[in-house]
């Protein structure tokens, strides 16, 4: 066996796990497990896993960084050509990247701000002039769960706010809302509380139905607490990494 098929032969192994644990915890919460996606968080690690995943049938994968990202996209572009990606941006994003993550990601997950919200409308429009994409680019926000302005998010009292402009916007659909559950608090207690803001975007926003929440430590509580998205990396990939990230 080589290598390559080794580490095909480990994603595989690794993917049935984590298709089951989000099965049961779906069954557990009286749900279906068709309900939830599984997104594949690629940081950190080679093109060529990426690739391998979408062997396996994974074509939803997530980086952290724009840099990091846009050269994986295209790797993985030229290692299954035939293949259709769906890309999505899941880390804290600066203004400056706005503009490059427009040309590569099919949506973008950590939309905490309207000026955050008005660079990547700009950027779309100039990667759609450019011929780089067809069509808007899919956002969800970010809510921040217990405030803390270094952790990224949009804090609960400004959701309204940020979410009524992306909609207005033609560059960028509002899909949904995506958190993480913020250090030292308990992830039900996290989720309850994502759970409410979502009620609350979806009365003003029905089409935003998404709910990204739960990764690989606390996702069993997210699918419970009405988790549509997933975001798991170490319990899919392992925690091994690039030696040069």
């Amino acid at each position: 066996m080589t290598d390559q098929e080794a580490r095909r032969a480990e994603l595989a192994d690794a993917l049935v796990l984590v298709r089951a644990r989000i099965a049961t915890a779906a069954r557990a919460a009286g749900r279906d497990p068709s309900e939830i996606r599984l997104l594949a968080v690629t940081k950190t690690r080679p093109a060529l896993d990426a690739a391998l995943l979408t062997d396996l049938g994974v074509f939803d994968l997530a980086e952290n960084r724009e840099q990091e990202g846009g050269a994986k996209a295209l790797e993985v572009a030229r290692l299954r050509p035939e293949v259709r990606v769906r890309w999505h941006l899941v880390g804290r994003l600066q203004r400056n990247k706005a503009r490059a993550v427009a040309r590569w990601a099919d949506e973008v997950q950590s939309v905490d701000s309207v000026r955050l919200a008005e660079a990547l409308a700009r950027g779309v429009a100039a990667a759609r002039e450019s011929g780089d994409r067809a069509g808007p680019l899919d956002v969800l926000v970010q809510a921040s769960l217990d405030g803390d302005p270094d952790r990224g998010g949009c804090p609960l009292e400004l959701l309204p706010t940020l979410a009524d402009g992306l909609a207005r916007s033609g560059e960028l659909s509002l899909r949904g809302i995506m958190a993480v559950a913020p250090l030292g608090v308990a992830p039900d207690a996290a989720f309850e509380i994502l759970a409410g803001a979502a009620d609350r975007l979806r009365k003003d926003h029905p089409e935003a139905t998404v709910i990204s929440a739960g990764m690989t430590d606390d996702l069993d509580s997210a699918i419970a607490h009405g988790s549509t998205c997933v975001r798991v990396g170490t319990a899919l990939l392992g925690a091994r990494g690039l030696a040069s990230p």
